[in-house]
């Protein structure tokens, strides 16, 4: 034997008619202070980086036994040869 409980029905309760309005009034605060919030955060997170400058010259001289004696580099180009010089 099977034994169905009936079960309690009623409608729905109908929202109060102020909470709707304030909602509206909250839903429109919280969203002009995210837009305020969200524009501060943009000019807060622009930061200004200075570029750096070009590299100092760079001078080299090499009178190694298996290089060239006397040669002198500026940035990795050769310049030049220092003739009878095998060191500075």
């Amino acid at each position: 034997m099977t034994s169905l409980k009936p079960l309690p029905w009623s409608p729905a309760p109908e929202p109060s008619p102020w909470t709707t309005p304030a909602r509206h009034a909250a839903a429109t605060t919280l969203t002009a202070a995210s837009a305020v919030l969200a524009g501060l955060a943009r000019r807060l997170s622009v930061s200004t980086v200075a570029k750096p400058g070009p590299l100092p010259s760079t001078l080299e001289f090499y009178a190694s036994a298996g290089a060239p004696e006397g040669a002198l580099y500026l940035d990795g180009e050769l310049v030049g040869w220092l003739p009878g010089v095998t060191r500075l």
